[in-house]
């Protein structure tokens, strides 16, 4: 059978009592994120009330509108929908969200659609930014026999023909009440789009709602017509982005459809958000959001060493938030390919690892990120997505990495996984993991001597050996192999955005080798920083006076 395509429309009107913020931390964090991960669900958009001339909304005039495309309608009978509806998918504080808020969900299958030259898919990351106004038009008709024809007729040949020159129209799409909700009333629905300016009310609007046969339908078709007119708010992405000084601590269901967890407390002073992404080839990439609650702003990403978490970059935001300055910038670190043993089904390159961080600004509806940040792999990743998709990243700062794979790199981590597969160390859970000689080896020649044995940082470099003993060792193998055989040195000549290389005094040679990297970039070089008395991550030795070259770097 041919899929149907349709939409489903809810309103909603919080009740006395529910806080908006909470309101909106709900579902902009947990109930649209998780729709918008099913394949069937095209896009998500949330509408606010423009019709309600200064009073408030009310349960018969909500405030809120959303609306959803569904590839197939017949998806929302089916349990990878409906579970969604009941625990334990459901969260317990969407149950309790919920009964303070009035919901009306209807569900139309299309029937049409006409749009201008001037339309846009607002769903599309491009468009993010944009905005709009939605006039929804519902209609019921005396008798549905024979009469939705005239209705049908009457809009094809008429009535979106004049729509069509009022300034500002953008699309109307046409729908009925959906085959799959046979018990709902049977109701026509248009929804008519126009840009933020537009000529509602106008001249040309008034001759396409007064016309001899508009007046007929309207007076011997339609028994009731109810129109409400609506602001774009909000736009769904598959993963949480919401931010707000106001946000409380709860964490949703287990299930992996839902998981997602707020965090009141965070250094950038709005809270901070803990979910996943997935990506196109069905890896889940686990991740922080945190820092200004302005959606718009500046959006830097943080891309770790292999075998690490993203708590290396804890002291290094410490100290970049205390600088109420970068208080402006929202912050996403993530957990690469290869922490887990879930690396996907293609070979883990640092081009697929390049394609996480656009998959990762995409899913978080982020046209041009302010930065990229990454050390050793992470270093050649943000390196490469740079030089890869130079008009979604505005600058990158690599640390201790290198443009091109090592000679013998292969065979030096080829040793390393032989150390830890010789070790056999299971995790609790029975998983394999690296073990504690290969974390042993690892973080002693990636710290300074001062660092370890008694240093004043010595705890947090145990926790950092923590971490590399901890790693899924199959995702260690597949995850390395990004370091095999990389090269590039050649992309690196002509690419023009605004770059940093960054080493540790102490990690080896690297300190030459970035140094030469600086001088190779563009066509005028890159900029060039040697952190003193780090190693191989200077982020976690020296944290302040990485946080005062970033910041100096972003400007």
């Amino acid at each position: 059978m041919a899929p149907t395509p349709g939409i489903l429309y809810v309103t909603m009107q919080p009740k006395p009592g529910l806080q908006e913020s909470a309101f909106h931390d709900w579902y902009n964090n947990e109930h649209g994120p998780t729709r918008l991960r099913l394949d069937f669900c095209q896009n998500g958009f949330r509408y606010r009330a423009s019709d309600l001339e200064g009073a408030a909304g009310s349960e018969s005039q909500p405030e809120w509108m959303a609306v959803y495309d569904i590839d197939d309608m017949a998806e929302l009978t089916k349990d990878v929908y409906l579970r969604l509806r009941d625990p334990p998918v459901k969260s317990q504080r969407e149950v309790e969200t919920m009964a303070k808020i009035k919901v009306d969900r209807k569900l139309y299958d299309f029937v049409e659609e006409r749009h201008s030259d001037e339309f846009v898919e607002m769903e599309k990351v491009e468009n993010e930014g944009r905005g709009n106004v939605m006039v929804a038009v519902f209609l019921d008709l005396h008798n549905r026999e024979g009469m939705q024809e005239q209705v049908d007729k009457w809009y094809r040949e008429e009535h979106i023909e004049l729509l069509s020159k009022v300034p500002g129209w953008l699309r109307t799409r046409r729908f009925v009440t959906s085959s799959i909700d046979p018990k709902a009333p049977y109701e026509l629905l248009a929804l008519h789009e126009y840009a933020p300016k537009n000529g509602l009310g106008g001249p040309e609007f008034k001759t396409a709602t007064t016309t001899p046969w508009n007046q007929e339908i309207m007076t011997k078709v339609v028994k009731d017509k109810r129109r409400r007119v609506y602001d774009l708010y909000y736009t769904f992405g598959p993963a949480p982005r919401y931010l707000s000084s106001n946000m409380a601590s709860w964490h949703s269901s287990d299930e992996k459809v839902s998981l997602t967890t707020t965090i009141p407390d965070s250094p950038g002073g709005a809270g901070a958000i803990e979910s996943y992404i997935t990506t196109k080839d069905g890896v889940e990439l686990p991740f922080r959001l945190e820092g200004s609650a302005d959606p718009d702003a500046p959006f830097i990403v943080l891309s770790n060493s292999i075998l690490v978490d993203y708590k290396i970059w804890d002291g290094f935001l410490s100290n970049f938030f205390s600088k109420p300055s970068n208080k402006k910038y929202r912050i996403l670190r993530y957990l690469t390919r290869g922490r887990s043993s879930e690396t996907g089904s293609r070979e883990v390159t640092v081009d697929i690892l390049a394609a996480d961080i656009i998959t990762i600004l995409t899913a978080l509806r982020v046209k041009k990120a302010a930065a990229v940040i990454g050390v050793s792999l992470g270093g050649a990743t943000v390196l490469n997505t740079a030089l890869t998709y130079p008009d979604r990243v505005s600058a990158f700062v690599s640390c201790d990495t290198s443009s091109k794979s090592p000679a013998g790199n292969s065979k030096a981590w080829g040793d390393r996984i032989a150390v830890s597969e010789k070790e056999g160390a299971l995790a609790a859970s029975g998983e394999k993991i690296v073990g504690e000689e290969l974390a042993e080896m690892t973080t002693r020649r990636w710290f300074v001597k001062e660092s370890y044995d008694g240093g004043v940082l010595e705890k947090t470099c145990l926790e950092v050996k923590e971490m590399v003993k901890t790693n899924s060792q199959e995702g260690f193998k597949k995850s390395v192999n990004a370091l095999f055989d990389y090269d590039l040195k050649e992309k690196m000549k002509t690419c023009q955005v605004k770059g940093l290389f960054v080493v540790g005094s102490g990690d080896g040679v690297l300190p030459g080798t970035m140094q030469e990297m600086a001088s190779a970039y563009g066509s005028s070089g890159a900029g060039y920083e040697v952190v003193q008395g780090a190693g191989h991550l200077p982020m976690v030795e020296k944290p302040r006076e990485f946080s005062e070259i970033v910041t100096k770097f972003l400007g």
